[in-house]
């Protein structure tokens, strides 16, 4: 799926030269769920941005299929993004004057499906994560653990091969946060990849790999217990 050949990143930070990706090869199959772990500032959301076509390296290349991901046009990056890759933030990313269907179906508009498709599509996704009461409230009436459901709804709307998870269970209660991660894995077992930036030990023992970032270096660390 992901394949990363001697990528490095670096970037300005108050006058000095960060090595946010140093010298960094790494290979990422289509099925698997990878969680990346480490402190803070030592390149995770750096190399979740390199996958997902929005930030280039400063050197080396990161592919997507056996395809140069930047070597791509902004054009075709974006049609990537829209097509192939699902993403999942902290803090949720929903429109704030938009109901929870109409957020799910932003991606379907995007990608120009007819309204009836698009809201057919939206109820059905909001069905899957448990939400179909919940389809005409708009994000601030809904909890946080609702509000992220919502966006792993959205995130499905155009069936990704991939899902770039931004420490998903940040601000989450302990009953949310399993309720993700069990949605999160079950899209693994549908065929997808995970890519996971994550702080939480139970939410990294949902992944079959976990890697640790520090200083930009990747270390693969001891398989994790899955949990049930």
């Amino acid at each position: 799926m992901f394949q990363l050949k001697n990528v490095t990143k670096t970037y300005e930070r108050r006058g000095e030269t960060v090595n946010a990706i140093n010298e960094t090869s790494l290979s990422i199959g289509d099925n698997e769920f990878i969680a990346l772990v480490g402190p803070s500032g030592s390149g995770k959301t750096t190399l979740l941005s390199l996958l997902g076509g929005m930030m280039g390296p400063t050197s080396g290349e990161v592919l997507f299929r056996g395809e140069s991901i930047y070597d791509m046009s902004l054009n075709e990056r974006t049609n990537l993004r829209l097509k192939s890759l699902g993403f999942v933030f902290q803090s949720f990313n929903l429109v704030p004057w938009l109901s929870a269907i109409e957020n799910v179906q932003v991606p379907l508009s995007l990608a120009g499906e007819l309204a009836s498709v698009q809201q057919e599509r939206a109820a059905e996704l909001l069905h899957r994560v448990g939400l179909s009461d919940r389809m005409h409230h708009l994000p601030s009436e809904l909890s946080q653990g609702q509000q992220q459901r919502v966006a792993l709804a959205r995130t499905l709307a155009n069936d990704p091969q991939v899902i770039l998870a931004d420490e998903p269970t940040g601000n989450l209660d302990p009953e949310s946060r399993e309720q993700v991660m069990n949605l999160l894995s079950e899209f693994q077992s549908e065929g997808r990849c995970i890519v996971m930036v994550t702080h939480d030990q139970f939410a990294a023992k949902h992944a079959q790999r976990s890697l640790r970032l520090v200083d930009g270096v990747i270390v693969e660390e001891p398989a994790m217990t899955r949990a049930a």
